[in-house]
């Protein structure tokens, strides 16, 4: 027995899955949207996590190199230590903030 194409009832359901498509695509692209913004906190979230330990190594090393003489650089030690520090520091915020989620 032959299917009749464009029945009315066919056609109300392609019309139907028709508008599910795009509103599901527009709830896809508003979640998407936050998604981004999410994505720049997190961008913003590491980059002070580690630029502040490793100014502030910096910062304390060269106070520590005027005050005392040493044959090794207090700067570098500290600078080294900050950015490991840094890296903890970031690693530790993004790991829960994937467990929030």
């Amino acid at each position: 027995m032959p299917i009749k194409r464009n029945t009315p009832e066919r056609q109300k359901a392609a019309f139907l899955k028709k508008i599910t498509r795009k509103a599901q695509r527009k709830l896809h692209a508003r979640h998407s949207h936050t998604q981004v913004w999410l994505g720049m906190r997190m961008f913003g979230l590491v980059g002070w996590a580690v630029s502040m330990p490793t100014l502030i190594g910096i910062a304390l090393g060269v106070w520590l190199d005027r005050q005392m003489q040493s044959q090794y650089s207090w700067t570098l030690m500290l600078l080294l230590i900050g950015i490991g520090l840094g890296c903890f520091n970031a690693w530790y915020w993004v790991n829960k903030e994937g467990q929030n989620r």
